[in-house]
């Protein structure tokens, strides 16, 4: 059974992006047996990789820009804690005092200056931006989600699990865009990738993107008994 996708403009946009890494993993695969001197076919399984991971953090910018306007559009006491008692500096509060903007306005576009800089690709970065939206504990849920919609509950997935699966990724993306992906030490040899990996890795990336879409949005796998590991989200 398919999984259903949140119909948004965000998450449709993250699910192009992702077919774009998909066509390069294809691209690589069709290419294999031309293999020549001066072409690297693990290239294209390493820019699929780098644009997987660029994907799911152009998502989780956009998506939480897309709620906190929701949020503050609204003025709910029951917004999140963190929203709340978020402080806007005075120029903003200036213009929306002056009518040039509203309170929803301001706090999107200080959000969206403050968060151009920084990318979520650490899980304790993402926990923190979507306290902005959330009190859920986001990755324990989310990996409870994960078991039950895709595993159908035949797998232990915890949130340490879901949380280093996620930086694994991330580290790798890290290793190929700033190191050429080259093994610690060598100034040659570059850290070994086939299809099957990057496979894996975009599939990764879509069930947590899924799943935190999913649990932000009130639906949980959380199974009965089980208990969240510490306080982090």
């Amino acid at each position: 059974m398919a999984v259903p996708r949140p119909q948004t403009r965000q998450f449709e946009a993250f699910m192009t992006n992702l077919s774009y890494a998909r066509r390069m993993v294809e691209a690589g695969r069709m290419l294999t047996p031309f293999q020549s001197p001066t072409i690297d076919i693990d290239d294209f399984y390493r820019a699929a990789w780098v644009q997987a991971v660029a994907a799911i953090d152009h998502w989780l910018h956009e998506e939480v820009l897309r709620r906190i306007a929701e949020l503050a559009a609204k003025d709910s006491p029951d917004m999140p804690y963190q929203l709340r008692v978020y402080e806007l500096p005075l120029h903003r509060v200036e213009a929306v005092r002056r009518g040039d903007v509203t309170v929803a306005d301001a706090v999107v576009e200080h959000l969206r200056d403050k968060l151009a800089a920084q990318s979520l690709q650490h899980p304790g970065k993402i926990s923190e931006v979507l306290k902005l939206v959330t009190e859920r504990k986001v990755w324990f849920e989310a990996a409870g989600w994960i078991n039950q919609s895709f595993f159908q509950g035949r797998t232990s997935l915890n949130e340490k699990a879901l949380r280093s699966r996620y930086l694994e990724i991330t580290q790798r993306r890290n290793k190929i865009a700033h190191d050429a992906d080259l093994i610690d030490g060598d100034l040659q040899q570059r850290r070994p990738i086939d299809e099957a990996d990057v496979n894996d890795a975009i599939d990764w990336i879509e069930r947590i993107a899924l799943a935190i879409a999913h649990v932000i949005d009130g639906e949980t796998g959380q199974v009965a008994g089980e208990v969240p590991q510490g306080s982090a989200s």
